[in-house]
């Protein structure tokens, strides 16, 4: 009977946990933390097969559009690789920002931003080579807590962030999912930073 009674509390307690942590990463991904940034990094995502933006990543940009003409920035780092689709993503954002009335002297491209980690990486680099400090990172609420972390195990103060307005079911999984990237991500090596 005891060993019955063990056998349901080991997952029990992993499900009550993993839960705790979803809300966590949830509700801190929802609470904005704005202010004044050095530069913004805005994290790429999926280009449509005719080379525009998708509406998520559209979206993350259209924060990223809205924060840089209230001032809290005056440069944006698009960060980036080649999707699947064939697009290189830094440049497709850098077009639409273009496009929506930022001058090409004010954003940074990383096509080498395959994924999180790379893209805070490279962020860290190019902010320390051009003597900036602070980071405005835009993402989806979910993605924001772990691109904090990365940001911060680099040595990035302050970092302020802001999701993007936009939502869909496929949130559930990435939810779910970006519980454990949290996880893998809080216990990391993170080394020099590469």
């Amino acid at each position: 009977m005891i060993k019955l009674k063990k056998l349901f509390f080991i997952p029990t307690l992993a499900a009550v946990g993993f839960l705790i942590g979803l809300v966590i990463l949830i509700s801190s991904g929802l609470n904005d933390q704005i202010g004044k940034a050095d530069v913004a990094l805005v994290l790429g995502n999926t280009v449509d097969l005719d080379g525009k933006p998708s509406t998520r990543l559209r979206a993350r940009l259209d924060k990223a559009l809205e924060l840089y003409r209230a001032g809290y920035f005056p440069t944006i780092i698009v960060s980036g690789g080649i999707g699947k689709e064939g697009y290189e993503e830094a440049q497709v954002m850098r077009d639409y920002l273009v496009s929506h009335g930022i001058s090409a002297e004010y954003i940074i491209m990383d096509n080498t931003g395959i994924n999180t980690f790379v893209s805070a990486n490279n962020t860290v680099q190019i902010i320390r080579q051009s003597n900036k400090k602070s980071i405005f990172v835009v993402s989806q609420y979910f993605h924001l807590p772990r691109a904090r972390l990365a940001l911060e195990r680099m040595g990035v103060v302050p970092i302020y962030s802001a999701h993007a307005n936009f939502f869909e079911m496929r949130d559930v999984y990435s939810s779910l999912r970006e519980v454990v990237s949290y996880v893998y991500y809080t216990f990391r090596d993170y080394g020099s930073g590469e």
